[in-house]
C-alpha cells in the first residue's frame, strides 16, 4: 500500500512537471503538420480563379445557365427585397456609383479611364433584370488590357459573385430599379 502511494506521488509530480514544461514550451516547440490545403492546387492573389468544373451547380442553386440567355428575376421587388438591396448597395456599390446611383461616389473622382455608370439613367434602367444580374455577377473587365495582361480588372467594375449570394444580387437589382423613380 505504501509503495502504491509513493508511485502515485511520483507520477503526480512528474505529470505536474510535464504540464509546467508544456506551458512554457507551448510556442517554442513547433511541428509543421502537413494539411491538405497546402498540397492542393490553388491560385494567388489577383490571379484568375480556376474555371468552374463542368456540370457543377453552386451550393445556393443555379443562378443562370451559360448559353441559355439572361436569367429571369425570381425575387419579387417587395419592401424587404428593396430594403436589403439598399443596404447591400450602400456597402458594395455606393463608393463608386454614389448615393443616388448617378456615378458620383467618393471613389469616382479617382477613376480616370472609365467613370462609373449612372444607374438612374435611361440606358441602364432599360436593361433587363437578367442583364443587371450578370453585370453584378461577372463585373466589367477589359479583355484588351495589353499593358498588364495578367490583370483582368483594369479600373472597371469588379465581379461581386464572391461577395454577394445569388439572392443578394437579385435584391441589389431590385433596389437599382428604384433609383429611376427617386429622380
Amino acid at each position: 500500500m505504501r509503495l502504491l502511494r509513493q508511485l502515485l506521488i511520483v507520477f503526480a509530480v512528474l505529470a505536474a512537471l510535464l504540464g509546467l514544461l508544456m506551458v512554457f514550451a507551448y510556442d517554442v516547440i513547433k511541428y509543421d503538420w502537413i494539411v491538405f490545403m497546402e498540397i492542393q492546387s490553388a491560385f494567388d492573389d489577383q490571379e484568375a480563379p480556376l474555371p468552374v468544373p463542368a456540370s457543377s451547380i453552386p451550393v445556393e442553386g443555379a443562378a443562370y445557365l451559360p448559353g441559355m440567355g439572361e436569367p429571369l428575376n425570381p425575387v419579387p421587388a417587395d419592401e424587404i427585397s428593396i430594403a436589403r438591396g439598399a443596404e447591400l448597395y450602400q456597402i458594395h456599390c455606393q463608393m463608386c456609383h454614389g448615393e443616388t446611383g448617378q456615378g458620383n461616389g467618393t471613389v469616382a473622382a479617382f477613376l480616370v479611364k472609365k467613370k462609373p455608370a449612372d444607374l438612374s439613367s435611361e440606358v441602364v434602367q432599360a436593361k433587363s433584370d437578367g442583364s443587371m444580374f450578370l453585370t453584378l455577377t461577372n463585373g466589367i473587365w477589359n479583355p484588351t488590357n495589353t499593358l498588364f495582361p495578367e490583370v483582368q480588372f483594369s479600373g472597371q467594375m469588379p465581379p461581386l459573385n464572391e461577395n454577394l449570394s445569388v439572392r443578394e444580387r437579385w435584391d441589389v437589382v431590385n433596389f437599382i430599379r428604384t433609383l429611376k423613380a427617386s429622380q
